[in-house]
């Protein structure tokens, strides 16, 4: 019988000498003009694009935003009609703002509008259309997009207003009617759970911004930049980029990619600064927000007490998702040296405190735009990853504000139909587990006026059902018995009465023969 070992040193020698080969071909190529896919400038990359068109937009505020790209856009006003689909629509004129002030956007399919009063004016005022998505689903249409699956099933939204289309998409001319009505979801049960269906994105162009890419169009994102990024950029016909830095082929390390060229058409140099949304910073000697981040006198004292006891919910080695606002504030007060990994939906893992003036870095901002930090041990990754350890229930405890709660454990933090729309962002998500996902709410007891928070059922959209196990006001601690549909008064802050809160609650709750003091 042959022997095969002969034949094996063979093959291994001519294996090395080949590799060889190549590794000498790659150190001295040339990209031939006719595949290299980097354009001169970002006005001849989007000469093309054609009004009625969806445009796909990373980013996540102004963090990862194709501001290069978007300002040669709004140079072209006779391009009009445009549906964009980003998680927002930028910040004044900043980011898809531009082309919001320009006319040139006539739908957005996006899950935040924040403090964007120029599009929340728009929509309500019947002047643009609106498909308002959760965050985490937004993320995952335009990834099965890129996949091709047509459609696929989520926990977020069951029992909403997107389940039942009851969220307008467009109102008549002065907002007081509704022209084009919300679409229902299909709904379906998995293991005695509800889901409902909702469709893909596929778009005609995304603009993407990264931080690096080659002449083949293999792209490198940097931080929490990543966000929708990748995921539009594999679901578009044509994906023009925006590079901060564009390098020759083979300068990246294949492990280090990404996004593979086979998803990118066009690239650019970015020309446009970077800038942070919200710049927030600690003393260069501390680890802790300001304490004007709390407010002043009686409302600091007031949210400093639910703060402090939040912070109890928060063990050693958890996971957790701090909403923005009070619930950030959180880890503030926990005692030092207790280890906690924050999450938050925008691709971190991780997270640190705000910055100090010195290490503010456009690139790693939180859930709110803030400018963060991460501590040794970080990850960064993109919104579907993020949002997956959301739904799938990896994250221990999730903390959000409210603007209503029930008894029953319903959360609604989102909309005020006809007058007040900031949008779910994550906040669907986030909620959508909350058997294996702790869900604590944070609020000050009552609203202005003194008027009822806390009811039997919430009056307003929701953003969850039966998914709160702990309320924490500035007047007590409820827990939510999810199984009995039921509040049980656990805990008083010191110097309120059980009828302070009987007058302050707009529910039916029973109290614990344990009652004992918030602050022990």
């Amino acid at each position: 019988m042959m022997s095969l070992l002969p034949t094996s040193r063979r093959f291994a020698g001519r294996l090395t000498l080949a590799t060889r080969s190549l590794s000498t071909t790659a150190a001295r190529f040339d990209v031939k003009k006719s595949v290299s896919k980097i354009y001169g400038s970002a006005d001849e990359a989007v000469k093309d694009v054609q009004g009625g068109s969806i445009v796909l937009s990373g980013g996540f505020g102004l963090c990862g935003t194709a501001d290069t790209l978007i300002g040669a856009l709004a140079k072209r006003p006779e391009v009009k009609d445009l549906t964009c689909v980003s998680n927002n629509a930028g910040v004044g004129k900043f980011g898809l703002g531009a082309l919001l002030h320009s006319g040139q956007i006539s739908k957005m399919i996006s899950s935040y509008l924040g403090a964007n009063k120029h599009f929340e004016g728009l929509y309500l005022n019947g002047e643009i259309s609106l498909e308002l998505t959760p965050q985490g689903t937004l993320a995952e249409r335009c990834r099965a997009g890129g996949a091709g699956i047509p459609a696929f099933y989520t926990p977020s939204g069951y029992g909403t207003a997107v389940q039942t289309g009851e969220i307008p998409i467009r109102y008549k001319k002065g907002g007081k009617e509704v022209e084009i009505a919300g679409k229902p979801r299909e709904v379906r049960e998995f293991g005695g759970k509800g889901y409902i269906m909702e469709e893909a994105i596929k778009g005609d162009y995304a603009l993407i911004k990264v931080w690096k890419a080659d002449e083949y169009g293999n792209c490198v994102f940097r931080y929490a930049a990543q966000n929708f990024s990748g995921a539009m950029a594999r679901s578009a016909k044509m994906t023009i980029v925006e590079a901060e830095e564009i390098v020759p082929v083979g300068s990246i390390d294949p492990n280090e990619v990404h996004l593979p060229g086979i998803f990118v058409n066009r690239v650019v140099q970015s020309t446009v600064p970077k800038r942070a949304e919200v710049e927030v910073l600690r003393e260069e000697k501390g680890s802790s927000p300001s304490v004007g981040a709390m407010g002043k006198d009686e409302a600091r004292l007031r949210r400093e007490r639910i703060v402090k006891r939040a912070a109890k919910e928060l063990k050693e080695g958890m996971y957790v998702n701090l909403g923005i606002g009070m619930p950030m504030l959180a880890p503030s007060f926990l005692e030092p040296g207790t280890v906690i990994h924050m999450q938050s939906e925008n691709g971190i893992l991780g997270m640190g405190p705000y910055p100090t003036k010195s290490e503010v870095d456009p690139d790693i901002v939180n859930a709110g735009k803030e400018t963060v930090t991460l501590l040794p041990g970080a990850s960064t990754f993109d919104s579907c990853e993020s949002f997956s350890m959301i739904r799938g229930g990896h994250v221990d405890v999730s903390m959000l504000g409210a603007m209503q709660v029930s008894a029953s454990g319903d959360l609604a933090n989102y909309m005020i139909p006809g007058k007040m729309v900031k949008g779910m962002g994550g906040a669907m998500d986030l909620v959508s587990n909350p058997d294996a996902t702790k869900v604590v709410v944070v609020m000050d007891h009552v609203a202005k006026g003194g008027k009822h928070k806390i009811l039997d059922e919430c009056s307003l959209p929701l953003t969850g059902v039966n998914c709160i196990s702990t309320i924490i006001t500035d007047l007590c601690v409820f827990q939510v018995d999810r199984a009995a549909k039921k509040l049980i008064l656990t805990e008083l802050a010191a110097g309120v009465t059980e009828e302070d809160v009987r007058k302050a609650t707009g529910a039916k709750y029973e109290t614990s023969p344990n009652l004992i003091t918030m602050d022990e």
